[in-house]
């Protein structure tokens, strides 16, 4: 498994990948601190603690690569199946379901990896340049920085489990359009905030998220045998 797993990075070449993130961190750092400096000159205030920012901060980067995984999806398996060339590869002596396996393995592994490192990387740059520009009136320190870093874990679990569900919708008709859509939707839900109910923060609906986007994975691993191309 890990042995195909290095052969599809080595065949779809990840860079673009990197970079989206990269820029994904600095975007969503960018629209943090400017979301701060609007609620302090209207004084109409959306965040006034720590907790409040993380909980933003992780809402943003759980719905960006959820989305990337999409993307992932639709690159890895979606068009493959669209433009057939995923008949190539079922023709190696290598079962089916371990290279489709390898395939959704790495877009989990990559969503949960993205989703806590951008966490660290985007709280910890609102944390230093706070040290430098006072854009909050609130108090983040290092252990409230550290603290988020450990609880992010679990979500970011949960959120690589639900980014399978667009895998469900984009092989009806191996369309990337719907396969993105639906990733669409999936945010939607998974990381609604509203003041009487959020989704976002309650951890055992986001674990049955997982379990569905699993579910998904799983079945469509054990049909695999029976799916050919169109």
């Amino acid at each position: 498994m890990l042995h195909l797993m290095k052969l599809e990075m080595k065949k779809f070449k990840f860079g673009w990948y990197v970079k989206g993130a990269l820029l994904a961190n600095v975007i969503i750092t960018t629209l943090f601190i400017s979301m701060n400096y609007i609620q302090e000159v209207e004084k109409d205030f959306i965040m006034t603690n720590a907790e409040d920012a993380f909980l933003l901060i992780g809402t943003m980067v759980r719905a960006t690569f959820i989305v990337f995984a999409a993307v992932l999806l639709s690159q890895l398996v979606i068009e493959e199946y669209k433009n057939k060339t995923i008949m190539l590869m079922f023709s190696y002596p290598v079962k089916r379901k371990q290279l489709f396996a390898s395939k959704l393995a790495i877009i989990a592994i990559l969503t949960f990896i993205t989703i806590w490192l951008s966490n660290i990387i985007v709280t910890g740059a609102v944390f230093v340049l706070h040290g430098y520009f006072s854009f909050i009136s609130y108090s983040i320190t290092f252990t409230d920085w550290m603290q988020q870093a450990i609880t992010m874990i679990p979500f970011a679990v949960a959120a690589a489990g639900t980014s399978l569900i667009p895998l469900y919708f984009g092989m009806r008709k191996y369309s990337v359009p719907i396969t993105i859509v639906s990733s669409l939707l999936v945010v939607s839900f998974a990381c609604s905030n509203n003041p009487g109910f959020s989704v976002v923060v309650i951890i055992p609906v986001q674990f049955v998220l997982a379990a569905v986007g699993l579910m998904i994975a799983y079945l469509a691993i054990r049909d695999i045998e029976k799916k050919d191309a169109i």
